[in-house]
């Protein structure tokens, strides 16, 4: 798949599920037809049909059917290929156990585990369904070429706020005719509350937190811990990793009030596409005054992400693609949840109780790093955006296939022989 490129899908006959909000898939379709594919797509919703609104399939039966019309349609289109965005949804979820049994191909997007100058496509599955090795032997016994640096992805934000506001308009409008469906999140025109709600939190914080800000990088460099927060309905958090943010914060909390040195702080950074859902001012403060924390717990929201993480001591996720960030900063780093970067020899294997006392003497092992991100990038990352094209003459979704991928296919990881894990 994304070693050869657009090429790879030659004489496939592939089927489309759900797609990011917007024109992707449709863009993707017309991709995949130049370069010889035959392709169709199903429908479950009127945001769907508004973005794919010809040569497709309405799908709207309940839940119980699902399974038996997908395997229905595959049978007649002869399908060797599903693609889909994200493998976590409910009718993906159930797609991805017809697939298997029926051994076919799945190939899942997802948002890119690099941002904001990739997309993430990977075979069988994503996050905690992703095939990466995790064992440092494999990535230590293969050298990755270096990957091209990627085009920019211009700001996306408001492409895809248009995408979503036009997605949720006509998914309300269309209703009575899916009526079985589903969403994986909320489907109601009060979602646009908040995006309104967002632009208007962001504003105010940017005033508020300048102080903090300037402390940050000046007398608490180095003396401060970072847990970023993701968002509340995130897949990673649902799926992967038995926490809630709420749960998340208080864990973390607890944990570094009791075992953390008294000269640390610790920052928990709000993560923007939840900042017009939920504020944890009032949670923050009461585990403030619980845990005896007066000054040196922080909440902050739209600080300069890479400015936190070159100051930080160390960082505490649950599976966030910041910890790839972290990585990339050399800070030491810490799990809770399933990540395809928690690999011996990369993120801190002790307990969380420990990790705030062993942080500073903490090292990960760079070569590990240099060749695990390489092999990342070229075998799971497509530089591009769902939301706004790049500008590549003859491509109609604006992604720049890389032909540097290592191995023959999208995810193979065929065997390699060991050695010592000791790097080159």
């Amino acid at each position: 798949m994304i070693s050869r490129g657009l090429d790879g899908f030659r004489g496939r006959r592939v089927l489309l599920l759900q797609s990011p909000v917007g024109p992707f898939f449709a863009r993707l379709a017309r991709d995949l037809r130049w370069a010889g594919a035959q392709v169709c797509k199903i429908n479950f919703n009127g945001g769907d049909a508004l973005f794919y609104p010809s040569d497709a399939i309405w799908f709207r039966g309940s839940s119980e059917e699902w399974p038996g019309f997908l395997r229905k349609v595959m049978l007649e289109r002869d399908i060797d290929l599903v693609l889909l965005f994200g493998d976590c949804r409910p009718v993906h979820r159930l797609a991805r156990q017809v697939v298997k049994q029926m051994g076919v191909e799945l190939g899942v997007f997802e948002e890119g585990y690099v941002r904001p100058d990739y997309v993430t496509f990977e075979r069988s599955g994503v996050n905690g369904h992703s095939q990466l090795p995790r064992s440092p032997i494999f990535y230590l016994n293969r050298e990755v070429a270096q990957v091209p640096d990627p085009l920019a992805v211009r700001n996306t934000f408001w492409w895809s706020a248009l995408w979503a506001i036009l997605y949720y308009v006509a998914s309300v409008a269309c209703s009575p005719l899916f009526l079985h469906y589903r969403h994986h999140r909320k489907l109601s025109l009060t979602e646009l509350f908040p995006w309104l709600r967002s632009f208007a939190r962001k504003r105010s914080y940017a005033r508020r937190e300048s102080r903090i800000a300037q402390r940050l990088v000046a007398e608490l460099s180095g003396q401060f811990f970072l847990a970023p927060l993701q968002v509340h309905n995130d897949s990673q958090i649902q799926e992967h990793s038995g926490f809630t943010v709420e749960r998340f914060i208080r864990y973390v909390v607890r944990s570094f009030a009791s075992n953390a040195a008294a000269d640390t702080h610790l920052v928990l950074k709000h993560h923007p596409m939840d900042r017009g859902y939920h504020d944890y001012t009032a949670l923050l403060k009461a585990l403030t005054v619980e845990h005896g924390l007066n000054g040196r717990l922080h909440y902050v929201h739209d600080l300069h992400l890479p400015t936190l993480l070159r100051h930080a001591r160390g960082v505490v996720v649950v599976n966030s693609t910041v910890g790839l960030s972290a990585l990339f900063h050399g800070r030491p780093l810490k799990t809770c949840g399933a990540a395809i970067y928690d690999i011996p020899g990369l993120t801190y294997r002790g307990s969380l109780k420990d990790f705030w006392s062993a942080a500073a003497g903490f090292n990960m092992d760079r070569e590990l790093f240099r060749r695990f991100y390489r092999y990342l990038i070229s075998n799971t990352q497509v530089n591009g955006s769902f939301y706004s094209r790049l500008d590549l003459p003859g491509s109609h979704t604006g992604l720049r296939w890389s032909r540097h991928a290592s191995g023959a296919a999208l995810a193979d990881h065929a065997p390699v022989s060991l050695r010592s894990a000791t790097p080159d």
